[in-house]
C-alpha cells in the first residue's frame, strides 16, 4: 500500500488506537441503522400500492444508493478500525473509494430529481406534464450514468483513489500536485456540488415563493368571504404536496451537511487552505457515512403515506399514532387533482 500513501502523512504520528476504535463502533451502529432503515423504505414504497408512484420512484432510487453504501463500506471499515490500518490491499482500496464517491454522486443528483419534481407539481401546476413511470425511470438512468461517469475516471489515470490519512477508508487523491489530479477535484467538486446545490436551491426558492403566494391567497379569499378557511380536499391535497416538498428539502439539507466536511478536506488538500491531519479526515468519513442514516428517519417522521404503511407493516416502529395518520392522508402522485391549487 506504500506506493498509494502520499509523503504528507509520514509528518504524523500515528493516531491513537482510542480514535480507531471509537471510528469502527460508530461507523458499525450507523452501517446497522443505515442498512435495516433503508432496506425497510425500500420494502415498504415497492410492497405498498398507493406508494408506487412514478415521483416515489425516485424515493426509492435514494434508498437503494443509501442502502448500497453503508452495505459496501461499512463492513470493511469496521475491520480496518479495528486492525488500525487498511487491511485489504491496493485494488480494494480503489473498489471501495469507488463505491463511496459512485453512491454519493447518486444520491445528490437523485435528490435534485426529487427536487425539480416538487417543482414540476408545486410552481407550474396545471401547465406541469406530470411525470410518468418511464419519465422517472429515464431520470434514474440517466443519475446512474452520469455518476459512473463522474467516479470511474480516478481507476483510468485523472486522479486517483487512496487511502484517507486515517488508513482506514480511501477516497480521491486531493494532496498530489500536478495539475491532472487538481483539475479532477475542482471539477467534479463543481458538477457533484456546486451545481446540483445550485439548482436545488433554484427549485426551492421558486417552490416557497409559489406557496406562499398560495396561502396568501387563500387567506385573502377567507377574508372576502369572511370565514376562517377555505381548506377543502383539494387543499388538503395541496398540504400534502407541501409536506412532501418540506421531506424533501429536509433530505437534501441533511445530505449537503453530511458531505461539506468532505468537500472541505478535498478543496484544503487542493488549495493547501490547511493543514489536513489524519484525525481531520475521520470527521470526513463519519459525516459522509452518517447521510444514509438520515433519509429512513426523516421519511419515517415526515411522509404521510409512508408513516402509514410503517403504522401497518411495522407498528412497534411507527412514529405517530394510527389517527394522527389517518388524519393525515396524503398521496405522492403527481396527478392534475392535487395541481389545483397551488395553481389558484
Amino acid at each position: 500500500m506504500l506506493f498509494m500513501v502520499d509523503a504528507h502523512w509520514y509528518q504524523f504520528a500515528p493516531m491513537n488506537p482510542l480514535w480507531h476504535a471509537l471510528l469502527g463502533f460508530a461507523i458499525g451502529v450507523l452501517g446497522f441503522i443505515s442498512i435495516i432503515g433503508n432496506g425497510m423504505v425500500i420494502y415498504i414504497f415497492c410492497s405498498t400500492k398507493s406508494l408506487r408512484t412514478p415521483s416515489n420512484l425516485l424515493v426509492v432510487n435514494l434508498a437503494f444508493s443509501d442502502f448500497l453504501m453503508m452495505f459496501t463500506m461499512a463492513p470493511p471499515m469496521v475491520v480496518n478500525c479495528y486492525n488500525e490500518t487498511w487491511v485489504f490491499g491496493p485494488f480494494m482500496c480503489e473498489i471501495y473509494a469507488l463505491c463511496g464517491s459512485l453512491f454519493g454522486c447518486i444520491s445528490i443528483w437523485t435528490m435534485v430529481m426529487i427536487a425539480l419534481d416538487r417543482y414540476n407539481v408545486i410552481v407550474k401546476g396545471l401547465s406541469a406534464a406530470p411525470m410518468t413511470t418511464k419519465t422517472a425511470m429515464m431520470r434514474i438512468v440517466v443519475v446512474w450514468v452520469l455518476s459512473l461517469g463522474w467516479t470511474l475516471p480516478p481507476l483510468f489515470g485523472w486522479n486517483r483513489y487512496v487511502p484517507e490519512g486515517n488508513m482506514t477508508a480511501c477516497g480521491t487523491d486531493y494532496l498530489t500536485k500536478s495539475w491532472n489530479s487538481r483539475s479532477y477535484i475542482v471539477i467534479y467538486g463543481f458538477f457533484v456540488y456546486f451545481l446540483p446545490l445550485l439548482l436545488i436551491i433554484y427549485a426551492y426558492f421558486f417552490i416557497v415563493q409559489a406557496v406562499s403566494a398560495h396561502e396568501k391567497t387563500m387567506r385573502d379569499q377567507a377574508k372576502k368571504m369572511n370565514v376562517a378557511s377555505l381548506r377543502s380536499s383539494d387543499a388538503a391535497n395541496t398540504s400534502t404536496e407541501h409536506k412532501l416538498a418540506k421531506v424533501a428539502l429536509m433530505t437534501i439539507s441533511l445530505w449537503f451537511m453530511a458531505w461539506t466536511p468532505y468537500l472541505i478536506i478535498n478543496f484544503s488538500g487542493v488549495f493547501e487552505t490547511a493543514t489536513i491531519s489524519p484525525l481531520f479526515t475521520i470527521w470526513g468519513s463519519l459525516f459522509a457515512k452518517a447521510n444514509a442514516v438520515y433519509n429512513p428517519i426523516v421519511y419515517a417522521i415526515s411522509h404521510p403515506k409512508y408513516k402509514m404503511a410503517l403504522q401497518k407493516k411495522f407498528p412497534s416502529l411507527s412514529c405517530a399514532a394510527a389517527g394522527d395518520d389517518a388524519a393525515s392522508m396524503a398521496s405522492g402522485q403527481t396527478t392534475v387533482t392535487e395541481e389545483k391549487a397551488p395553481s389558484a
